[in-house]
């Protein structure tokens, strides 16, 4: 009998591994390269605050290192940070949360990790956008759940319609959808009865809504409306790493229906055990410094002004609304068919990094760019500038 496998073929990857990168990151890399070289370059392509740690947040990290007890805490978060995080929706939305109902996160990724653990079985089918986040597709996939995704047809309608939701149930069944308001890569956002039809057509369907809301808070005509205002039933995920500067600390929040508190609970305690102690104490901080982040945010207005003026006279089209975030979408065909090529090209000759729109959308994302705008508005500023004498 010589059914021996080679190690080549006993130490394969894992099939679930098999995702695509996060181009972002990839783009990312390629900058810090040019930088290590001596290059100055513009950092547009991912999408994280450039703004120093709010004062707030810096004074209770401080506060905790030189207490020096910094440990496990419970695998939901410190109960005072969950309360304060249910305050917040009084206070916002003028929505009751029980804490309990609150639970800490290993960022927004461990937050979407432990949802999609917790409220879906292996096969079950889970609608996104396209455009969109590529760690929802990349995640459930790993996952070994069956991504949908839904074309947002134009800059004219860059959001999730029941009608759409339907039409995507009723070709097979849904367990879920997530939907982002304001999202990544669009800056586009659902009016709060769209919002709560919605919610409402996919509870009546039975589908779980999941609603990223990590975005919130950077709003600039209207603010944010959420899911918690409508429905107890709604999984809420946010995020201390863009409104609140935070990225590096990896610290978010879920708002959970009561029957997966526990499910979440136990599935935290063996993934993460806990999220950390230092982050949980900065990020208490941080929710009580509403002037400097409001001050930060003036400079992310500034910047969209810029790049709403600017870009598309020099032939970035099509742009979806930028109504939230800090992200500037729209069309390279002028230009060229190869987004990838195009950010490379882009990053070599001129310093400005931005992320192919292959990111975001597999089907149409070669026509795309995404400039991130969560920089100094100086450099962005200077970004555009670039582009004019490369373009112009």
């Amino acid at each position: 009998m010589n059914d021996k496998r080679t190690p080549g073929d006993a130490f394969r990857p894992s099939t679930r591994s098999n995702v695509h990168p996060f181009v972002a990151m990839d783009v990312l890399a390629l900058a810090n390269e040019r930088e290590a070289a001596g290059e100055r370059v513009i950092h547009m392509e991912v999408g994280q605050p450039m703004a120093p740690l709010p004062n707030a947040a810096r004074e209770a990290a401080e506060s905790g290192l030189a207490a020096d007890n910094l440990r496990y805490t419970d695998a939901l978060g410190i109960g005072v940070l969950r309360r304060r995080i249910a305050r917040h929706y009084a206070d916002a939305f003028g929505v009751e949360v029980d804490p309990v109902r609150v639970a800490i996160t290993v960022g927004s990724s461990g937050a979407f990790t432990l949802t999609f653990l917790a409220a879906f079985n292996p096969g079950d089918r889970v609608a996104i956008s396209s455009p969109g986040y590529p760690a929802y597709r990349n995640i459930l996939k790993a996952l070994g759940l069956e991504v949908v995704e839904i074309e947002l047809s134009s800059r004219d309608a860059p959001n999730i319609t029941p009608k759409q939701l339907e039409a995507a149930h009723a070709e097979a069944p849904l367990a879920g959808v997530i939907v982002a308001s304001p999202a990544n890569p669009t800056g586009s956002m659902l009016a709060p009865e769209e919002l709560a039809a919605l919610v409402e057509t996919a509870e009546a369907l039975g589908i779980r809504f999941i609603s990223d809301e990590i975005y919130h808070g950077l709003t600039y005509a209207r603010p944010a409306a959420t899911a918690a205002a409508v429905s107890p039933e709604s999984i809420v995920v946010n995020s201390f790493s863009k409104y609140y500067c935070m990225a590096g600390w990896r610290v978010g929040w879920l708002v959970l229906p009561e029957t997966l508190v526990r499910p979440i609970e136990r599935l935290a305690q063996n993934l993460f055990l806990s999220p950390p102690d230092l982050s949980q104490r900065a990020a208490l901080g941080v929710m009580d410094a509403t002037d400097e982040l409001e001050a930060i945010k003036s400079g992310y207005a500034k910047s969209r002004t810029l790049l709403l003026e600017r870009l598309e006279p020099l032939g970035f089209e099509d742009a979806y609304p930028v109504d939230g975030a800090f992200y500037y979408y729209a069309s390279i065909r002028r230009f060229a068919n190869d987004s990838s090529e195009f950010a490379r090209r882009m990053l070599l000759e001129t310093g400005v990094a931005a992320t192919p729109g292959l990111d975001f959308d597999l089907l149409r994302g070669q026509g795309t760019i995404r400039f991130s705008f969560a920089g100094d508005p100086a450099e962005i500023a200077e970004a555009v500038e670039r582009l004019e004498n490369w373009l112009g």
